[in-house]
């Protein structure tokens, strides 16, 4: 496969050569940036022969330009990582982001508190260091035993508290009344290892309230321990979850409480007599990152701030919205192993094999217009009164539906309750959440109905545009299925001199521009009347979203590393 692609492709540049696509100049560049880096092309080049010279050109000179950058070495200290301990949205962005960085050349490391509950069978050669290190915590310092092995690719350290143990001894990640003594403790004995290993990365990536206290503690004890060259990037998912406490227990682990309790630093911005940990993560970082697929920065700011608007206001400049993704690799039409053929947006004619396979896999008999997937968390209980009139009107144009809940099986009152009322031949529940299945559904409907299309644990928007069914957004405020009134991101897709900063400011993201755009204001009764009265257009819809690229290897990738970079060079 390596051989293959790599020949492949020096001879495709041979080519552009002669056509006078590119000069040879150019083209000895390209050849060597692909030589140094032939082990890579596996992954970042796919169906080579399918391509045009200007499509691969463009790719090329993509990857040339990325190998001119300067290597970063980031270590994220979190509390989740997929998949060794993953509650929510945290631990799919760890690993996503961290494997998307590395495959772009950069070293990247994950520290994590070594919890009773997590999957250790998914680190591979973890191993205890022979020797233990000190953390300071309630004025004392501390024995901590460190466990290192791979995740994922990654390279990852566990700490593991000696005389703490009960710390991370415990049935759940979150959710207990110390968890602040928990994950301060954490934190504050991350940073005793960085320096006392050595280690000086170029970048901290620190998530969510529960490491936020990195920030101060970077900048007033540990950044003349051998970290002067450190920036700190801070990720938050949920700005609803802050952490607030008294102040004096800021010293814990090391901090001053009268120092950082102050309106510009720490002082919660309601309870004033309380510290914001999430808030300190705000103000002590670099850059802050806020994790969303449709999200803007002034409708966070604005009216999802949950109490953190000035701070935020003040902030701004450096706040940055970022997209969710999925894994490329394992999340594409056109080498899914999981599926009985595959398609992509140059050759979708696996997608019918796959629509066949569908239908004999959950005995449906005979075709019909259009195959409608519903992909639930589980979580999220779906209006009933509202779904079902769609549902309904669906089933009398001979759609065949389809439920399955995600990870947890379909025992909801709200799914049970559908179940009983929409009873028809073209009707079929999973019970059991069926990964194999998944894909299926994905690659042989026409149509996804989504709870959101801000999905940020399961990525099923993105996903079904990648195979090519289009995702439909519920929203029970109107009438099932209508979202994003009043938004014409169309237009403002086509302002002259729109620029980059901009759409981050909008919080559109080219992403989210082509989602919202394409998809917002489109009901599944607009999108079975396209299906069966203009197909032409339906079918440049879906392949036009198949060549688009949602994965962590895109935009995410990119609005990390310019973040990463411009902080580096502060």
């Amino acid at each position: 496969m390596l051989l293959s692609s790599f020949s492949e492709l020096l001879l495709r540049i041979d080519s552009m050569v002669l056509s006078g696509m590119i000069g040879t100049s150019e083209a000895s560049d390209i050849r060597k940036k692909v030589m140094d880096r032939k082990d890579n092309i596996p992954d970042v080049f796919h169906d080579i022969q399918q391509k045009t010279d200007m499509e691969l050109l463009s790719e090329l000179r993509q990857f040339s330009e990325k190998t001119m950058r300067k290597a970063l070495h980031i270590v994220h200290i979190c509390s989740e990582m997929e998949p060794v301990v993953s509650f929510g949205s945290l631990a799919s962005c760890v690993t996503g982001l961290s494997c998307a960085l590395q495959r772009d050349g950069n070293l990247v490391e994950v520290i994590l508190p070594k919890y009773a509950n997590m999957d250790l069978d998914a680190i591979q050669g973890l191993r205890k260091a022979e020797a233990e290190f000190d953390s300071y915590f309630s004025g004392c310092w501390h024995k901590n035993r460190v466990w290192i092995g791979v995740a994922g690719g990654l390279g990852l350290t566990l700490i593991e508290p000696v005389y703490h143990s009960s710390f991370f001894n415990r049935d759940r990640i979150y959710g207990y009344s110390d968890d602040f003594e928990r994950f301060t403790y954490f934190s504050r004995a991350s940073m005793d290892y960085l320096v006392k290993s050595g280690k000086q990365p170029d970048i901290l990536h620190i998530h969510n309230w529960e490491t936020a206290i990195i920030g101060p503690l970077f900048w007033d004890i540990f950044v003349h321990q051998g970290l002067g060259g450190t920036r700190v990037l801070f990720t938050c998912h949920d700005l609803s979850s802050q952490c607030l406490e008294q102040p004096d227990k800021l010293g814990l682990c090391g901090l001053d409480p009268h120092r950082l309790h102050r309106p510009d630093r720490l002082q919660d911005n309601n309870k004033t007599h309380l510290v914001n940990i999430l808030k300190g993560g705000i103000v002590y970082s670099n850059k802050v990152v806020m994790m969303s697929s449709v999200l803007s920065k002034e409708r966070i700011i604005h009216s999802l701030s949950h109490g953190l608007e000035p701070t935020l206001a003040i902030h701004k400049e450096k706040l940055l919205i970022a997209p969710y993704g999925f894994d490329g690799t394992k999340w594409d039409p056109s080498r899914d192993k999981l599926l009985p053929a595959n398609y992509s947006a140059d050759d979708i004619g696996g997608k019918a094999v796959c629509k066949v396979a569908l239908r004999q896999r959950l005995g449906f008999s005979g075709c019909s217009s259009a195959i409608v997937g519903c992909i639930f968390s589980g979580v999220i209980d779906i209006d009933v009164d509202n779904l079902k009139p769609a549902i309904q009107h669906a089933l009398r144009k001979g759609v065949q539906c389809i439920f399955m809940g995600l990870k947890t099986p379909v025992r909801s009152t709200t799914m049970q309750a559908l179940q009983e009322e929409l009873k028809d031949v073209n009707m079929r529940f999973v019970n059991k959440y069926d990964e194999a299945l998944l894909h299926l559904i994905l690659a042989g409907s026409d149509i996804i109905l989504c709870s959101s299309f801000d999905d940020p644990l399961f990525q099923i928007p993105l996903k079904a545009i990648k195979y090519g069914s289009s995702p439909i957004s519920l929203d029970i405020r109107n009438g099932g299925f209508r979202q994003f009134e009043g938004h014409d991101f169309r237009s403002i897709s086509r302002k002259e001199g729109f620029r980059q900063s901009e759409r981050h400011d909008f919080g559109s993201l080219m992403s989210t521009q082509y989602i919202i755009s394409t998809f917002g204001k489109m009901s599944l009764y607009q999108a079975l009347d396209e299906i069966n009265n203009d197909p032409s257009r339906w079918t440049w819809r879906m392949k036009d979203g198949m060549s688009k690229d949602f994965s962590w290897d895109a935009e995410c990738l990119d609005i990390h590393w310019a973040a990463y970079t411009f902080i580096k060079n502060l």
